[in-house]
C-alpha cells in the first residue's frame, strides 16, 4: 500500500499540516519534528503525488538543468553541486545533456515545459537563444551559467574567461616564450572563444606573431591529443602550449613527451579549469583556476530568490551578468623557454 500524508504524521507522532511544512519545505518545523518526519519518509519509502500537487496549482519544485554534456568533469562538478544544492533547498533536479546539439536542446524545452518546472538554470551548447523562448514566454526564470544568453537568461554567472586567456599568455611570455601554440575544443564554444580572445589581445600587445592554432570541435582527450601531435609535427619551432582546457592541456604533454621532448624543458604546457586531475597528472598541470562551484551556487541561490521574488508578485529586477575572477596556479608543467 503506498503511504499516505497521513501515514507518514502517525509514524512521525506529529500532525498532517507538520508533514506539509516539512514536504513543501514552506513554514517553520522544529528540529527534531523535522527529523522525525524525514526518517517516516524514508521508512515508508513515500513518494509524492506530483500531478496531484499540481492540479491543486501547487508549485512543482522541479528545476531543470541543461548542460552540453555531463561526459567532461567540469560540467560534472557542475551538475553535482547545483543538484546537491537544490535538493537541500527542497528542489528534485532534472538534468539534460544535450550532447552539444541544439536540437536536443529545443526537445528538452519541451520537456522541461510539460513537467512544469518552476526555473531552469543553462549552459547553452551553441549560444543559440531562439529555441529557449518559450520558456520565457511561459514566465520561467532562467538562469545562464558559464556564458550568456543575451535577452533570454534573467541573469548570468561565469567565469571570466577573458581575463583568464590573458593571463595564461602572460605567465608564457613573462618566462620568455615567443612561438607559442594553442590547443582545444570545442571551437563553437563561447567561453573558448573568450579565452582565445584574451590570447590574442596579449600577442598583440606585445608584438609577438599569432599562435598556431589547433581548434577542434570534439572535446576529447583523444581528439585533443592528436591535434596537439599535429601542431608540434607542422610547427617545431613552438616552446609552449595553450591548452583551451585541461583536459587538452593533459593531452598536449602527453603529445609532447610521445614527440620526444621534455615537459617542461623543452615545451611548457598550461591549461584552464583547475580539475582535480590537474594536481595529479605528472608533471603536475600549471592552469587556470576557475570558481566551478562557485558559479554553481551563486546560479542556485539567484533562482531560488527570483522564484521567491515571482511568489510574492514583486516587480522582476532587471537581469545582471556576474564575472567571477579566475587565479593562475602554477605547478610543474611551465618554465623558463628553451635558449
Amino acid at each position: 500500500m503506498t503511504a499516505s500524508i497521513r501515514t507518514i504524521a502517525k509514524a512521525a507522532e506529529t500532525s498532517v499540516s507538520s508533514v506539509s511544512r516539512v514536504l513543501n519545505n514552506s513554514g517553520y518545523v522544529s528540529p527534531d519534528v523535522r527529523r522525525r518526519v524525514e526518517a517516516a519518509i524514508r521508512d515508508l519509502n513515500y513518494t509524492p503525488n506530483k500531478g496531484a500537487r499540481m492540479l491543486r496549482g501547487e508549485s512543482s519544485r522541479m528545476i531543470g538543468l541543461m548542460l552540453p554534456t555531463i561526459d567532461v568533469p567540469f560540467f560534472g562538478i557542475l551538475a553535482n553541486t547545483i543538484e546537491r544544492e537544490l535538493f537541500d533547498r527542497g528542489y528534485q533536479t532534472l538534468i539534460c545533456s544535450s550532447a552539444e546539439n541544439e536540437d536536443h536542446e529545443a526537445r528538452y524545452v519541451a520537456m522541461l515545459r510539460a513537467q512544469r518546472v518552476e526555473g531552469v538554470i543553462v549552459a547553452s551548447a551553441y549560444g543559440g537563444t531562439s529555441h529557449l523562448q518559450p520558456l520565457v514566454d511561459s514566465g520561467v526564470p532562467i538562469i545562464a551559467i558559464d556564458r550568456e544568453l543575451t535577452g533570454i537568461s534573467d541573469d548570468t554567472f561565469m567565469a571570466d574567461h577573458v581575463e583568464g586567456g590573458r593571463m595564461m599568455t602572460r605567465h608564457l611570455i613573462d618566462l620568455g616564450h615567443r612561438h607559442i601554440a594553442v590547443v582545444g575544443a570545442p571551437g563553437h564554444s563561447q567561453p573558448i572563444q573568450l579565452r582565445m580572445q584574451g590570447i590574442h589581445q596579449v600577442l598583440s600587445e606585445n608584438g609577438l606573431p599569432a599562435a598556431a592554432e589547433a581548434i577542434g570541435e570534439d572535446h576529447s582527450f583523444e581528439a585533443t591529443y592528436a591535434l596537439a601531435k599535429d601542431v608540434l609535427r607542422e610547427h617545431p619551432a613552438i616552446t609552449a602550449i595553450i591548452g583551451t582546457t585541461d583536459i587538452a592541456a593533459i593531452a598536449a604533454i602527453h603529445a609532447v613527451r610521445d614527440s620526444g621532448m621534455a615537459v617542461p624543458e623543452r615545451c611548457s604546457v598550461i591549461g584552464f579549469d583547475d580539475l582535480p586531475e590537474a594536481a595529479y597528472v605528472l608533471p603536475r598541470l600549471t592552469t587556470i583556476a576557475q570558481p566551478i562551484r562557485d558559479v554553481a551556487l551563486l546560479a542556485t541561490r539567484r533562482l531560488e530568490e527570483r522564484l521567491s521574488d515571482r511568489q510574492q508578485g514583486s516587480e522582476r529586477q532587471a537581469g545582471s551578468l556576474t564575472l567571477l575572477p579566475v587565479q593562475l596556479v602554477v605547478r610543474e608543467t611551465t618554465g623558463p623557454a628553451p635558449r
